[in-house]
């Protein structure tokens, strides 16, 4: 035992004393940018570009041109009308989260994550039968199924914010007679903002590149995505006016969000909190206990029934299940539960790797972000960042297939684990690089002053006061790859490589596959998923 604490030690010297060295530096960024570059951004946008040479064709067809015109458009309107009432929505839910002191907050914040758990076209499946009694498909559904979907990026980032944040500045201020409403107007979100900006843009893009889910609550409604899956589906098409209309959308929802999130990473942070109105009185009702315990059971109101209930409601047949043998088979494997069983293996271990890789690359990108270390090209290298989840994902799924099919040697698996890379990366990139840069960057200056090296740094001031939006992140990279289907389902060609979402998908909407089966399927999907999630929470929260 000795001999291990001994050998660790040594280990751990020897790497804090390389972590001084400007070249190892260099090479852990380096590797990071690498990392980015040649598996998250450059093959997507090399798939789309290698076919830019059929982009004219859709000029032949005017209809389709302003059919296709008026689906981006749609696209930016849902997008910004979902992230920003999701902002107003979301952050009251995250403050209940962060400073509630009751053990049933765990069971609240572990309910967040289901709506990324669910695979996309099950939560879109759930969400057209819990609504149909009220709405037909059409836009307000898909406004409230992408709320749903959207909903937990806001909460995820901003819950890790807050824990990350200090309450000194805010309790001084309440100390001093300021009402608690106007401190965290004037204190808490100003300090908060990159945090609400990356949740903002996160919500953003989740919206834009949504395509499994929102295409099966439409109805005659259209976006970017939804316009795409279409044509690809449609018969009376041929297959190359399909190839330029997907290169077509896909490319000026990609330029045009690129250019959108640089100008909102660039100019968003010059923008001041607060308002410089103060309205006492209103700030004093709205900082009485009543009326934080109405805030937070209407945040636990909204939570719960627009966002947890619609998307459980494809489960509640998972009763019957119980009853009817359907559970019994499903425990012996017989067929089709025996594809069941492999399909969710794949699913956990292409989830489990995308995120392990994404963040041992990503943490480096996320310090050069938050740090600036790359000067003026900080903005542009953040905007990149963002592109991989602007891509719709059926898109970005069918480019990694054209780039990557060109290797024969390469098998289908890895282009999976590939495209889960990409859809993810982001996630954990905006969420950690958020909460680096709310940590004031004097507290890491001060500590390198007296001496400690930059691996002593982060490992004893910046990881621990950044937990929380590490282990967030690294759910929001799991969850988001484990209910991913529209990249999964382009790339996918034999069914040895099936994800579970693209099984769960086929099975929902097969006649030859029992309600039972349907529901049980989700519902062990979600349950598995669930309770590791909670088990890993508690555990962080213990360990705090």
């Amino acid at each position: 035992m000795r001999s291990r604490t001994t050998f660790a030690s040594s280990l751990s010297r020897i790497m804090d004393d390389l972590s001084s060295k400007n070249s190892i530096k260099y090479i852990v960024y380096s590797s990071s940018i690498i990392f980015f570059l040649s598996l998250i951004f450059l093959p997507p946008i090399i798939g789309i570009l290698e076919n830019i040479s059929s982009i004219d064709v859709i000029f032949q067809d005017p209809l389709l041109l302003s059919r296709a015109n008026a689906a981006i458009l749609q696209s930016f309107i849902m997008a910004f009308a979902v992230a920003l009432l999701d902002l107003i929505a979301a952050l009251p839910l995250a403050w209940l989260i962060a400073r509630s002191r009751t053990r049933f907050v765990h069971f609240i914040d572990t309910l967040v994550d289901i709506p990324f758990l669910i695979p996309t076209a099950a939560l879109g499946y759930s969400a057209l039968l819990f609504w149909s009694p009220l709405t037909q498909p059409g836009f307000l559904l898909v406004f409230l199924l992408q709320f749903a979907f959207s909903y937990p990026v806001i909460v995820r980032v901003m819950v890790g914010e807050l824990l990350n944040y200090k309450e000194v500045y805010e309790v001084a201020a309440r100390t001093l007679g300021a009402n608690p409403f106007t401190a965290v107007r004037t204190i808490t979100l100003p300090l908060l903002k990159p945090g609400v900006i990356a949740s903002f843009l996160l919500a953003l893009a989740r919206s834009l590149s949504e395509t499994g889910a929102t295409v099966r609550v439409a109805g005659l409604w259209e976006n970017g995505p939804v316009f795409i899956f279409r044509v690809l589906d449609a018969v009376d098409i041929p297959p190359y006016l399909k190839n330029g209309v997907l290169v077509y959308v896909s490319s000026i929802l990609m330029l045009t969000s690129v250019i959108l999130f640089f100008l909102i990473s660039l100019l968003a942070p010059k923008l001041r909190f607060p308002v410089k109105f103060v309205f006492p009185g209103i700030e004093r009702r709205l900082s009485s206990p009543s009326a934080v315990k109405f805030r937070d059971i209407l945040a636990s109101l909204i939570f719960l029934f627009i966002v947890i209930f619609p998307s459980l409601f494809i489960v509640l047949p998972v009763m019957n299940a119980l009853f009817d043998g359907t559970l019994n088979i499903a425990l012996t494997g017989l067929d089709p539960w025996d594809k069941y069983w492999r399909t969710m293996l794949n699913s956990y271990s292409i989830s489990l790797l995308a995120t392990l890789l994404n963040i041992g690359f990503g943490l480096p990108a996320a310090v050069l972000i938050a740090r600036r270390k790359l000067g003026k090209a900080t903005p542009v290298f953040k905007a990149l960042v963002s592109v991989p989840i602007i891509i719709p994902s059926i898109t970005l799924g069918y480019s990694l297939r054209l780039f990557w099919g060109r290797y024969g040697f390469l098998h289908e698996y890895w282009i999976l684990l590939f495209s889960h890379m990409a859809i993810t990366y982001t996630y954990f990139v905006e969420s950690m690089a958020a909460a680096i840069e709310s940590i004031p960057i004097e507290i890491e200056e001060v500590a390198s002053t007296l001496g400690a090296k930059p691996l002593i740094i982060f490992r004893r001031i910046t990881l621990p006061l950044t937990k929380y939006s590490a282990f967030s992140g690294a759910i929001l990279v799991f969850t988001r790859a484990l209910g991913e289907t529209g990249a999964a389902k382009a790339v996918a060609r034999t069914q040895e490589c099936w994800t579970l979402p693209i099984l769960l998908v086929n099975w929902i909407l097969s006649e030859a596959t029992t309600a039972s089966q349907k529901a049980l399927g989700a519902g062990l999907y979600i349950a598995f998923s669930f309770v590791s999630l909670l088990a890993l929470r508690l555990l962080t929260r213990r360990t705090k």
